[in-house]
């Protein structure tokens, strides 16, 4: 049975905009099209692989003509930069058809293309941003000012390997999330301080994590010069691992857990700060002075073995300490 169009018997429609100018309808070779990287997505290996689905099976009866406009360079996909590509790549394929529509100005087609994107399935939430950034989004505008503070790239895919870079995240739609609920001045003081403890990628749970301390009454003891000394000197993947454990047996989130790890351990630090404001360098016995090289959490050993076996043998052990420090560390 067929059945014709029909329009639907609505009385709760909006008031209906008027039209932008009729598309147009024209062929043209693939190659000659252009694309904007400011908003358009770069090729991940799935893209790749559709590509080359699309070169392999090519059916006509199946065409999408891509969306584009005419700017000042040429003719800019808006939308369908894939089947582009693909006509490009298939050798039997000189022209396609393009639906051209009235787009002047480089935000108009980011709008436009995040109309198309953005009940799509396979559109990243930073693939979205950056659309957003260029059309002059409001909310991604802010978002886009606080990543700059912080020194923060929004990575629109994952790189090859995984092999992510300090100061770079892919969780957009976590940064978004805590620049709506933040001033903009401690959104940036968040990135800032993960990136600057060289947490790469900044994830969303470290995101929350950091946004709950600062946020949350229950913290308050910790000031925040503490906290990113402990963001930077905690290695983050057994924090996260202590962090997981936690947010188990507590029922909670798993960024929960991580503030939780990152508290205890800023707390402890501040505690030891602390003792260490106090601890006194006066001469041992008032003939052997502590040298200025020996840390404050080291003095009492420095002492403790200087009244015991003298300065040389004090100096010996610290130096010891501290190359098994080291070693840890690096380990």
């Amino acid at each position: 049975m067929k059945r014709p169009i029909t329009a639907l018997a609505v009385t709760d429609l909006a008031p209906a905009t008027p039209p932008t100018p009729k598309p147009e309808i024209t062929w043209i070779a693939p190659g000659e099209l252009l694309v904007d990287d400011a908003y358009q997505r770069d090729l991940s290996e799935a893209s790749r692989k559709l590509i080359r689905r699309i070169v392999e099976g090519w059916d006509w009866r199946r065409l999408k003509p891509p969306i584009a406009a005419w700017t000042d360079d040429g003719l800019e996909v808006i939308d369908g930069q894939h089947t582009a590509i693909a006509a490009a790549t298939h050798p039997a394929i000189d022209l396609i058809p393009v639906v051209v529509v009235d787009a002047v100005a480089q935000a108009e087609r980011a709008s436009a293309f995040l109309g198309h994107n953005r009940d799509r399935l396979g559109v990243t939430a930073a693939q979205m941003h950056a659309a957003a950034v260029t059309a002059g989004d409001p909310e991604a505008v802010a978002m886009d000012a606080v990543c700059r503070l912080a020194d923060v790239t929004v990575l629109r895919l994952p790189p090859a390997g995984a092999k992510y870079k300090p100061r770079t995240t892919i969780a957009a739609a976590a940064v978004r999330a805590m620049v709506l609920a933040e001033t903009e001045a401690d959104a940036a003081w968040i990135l800032r301080t993960l990136a600057d403890g060289g947490l790469a990628p900044i994830t969303a749970a470290q995101i929350r994590a950091l946004q709950h301390l600062i946020g949350d009454e229950d913290f308050a003891e910790v000031d925040r010069g503490t906290l990113a000394r402990t963001v930077a000197a905690t290695p983050i993947k057994p924090a996260e691992q202590e962090g997981r454990e936690h947010a188990a047996v507590h029922c909670v989130p798993m960024w929960r857990g991580l503030a939780a790890v990152w508290f205890k351990a800023a707390r402890k630090a501040g505690r030891r700060t602390q003792s260490q404001e106090k601890v006194s360098r006066a001469p041992v016995r008032g003939t052997i002075p502590i040298p200025d090289w020996v840390p404050d959490s080291l003095v009492e050993d420095f002492r403790d073995v200087a009244l015991a076996s003298g300065e040389e043998a004090a100096a010996a052990h610290i130096r010891k300490l501290k190359r098994e420090e080291h070693a840890d560390a690096r380990h």
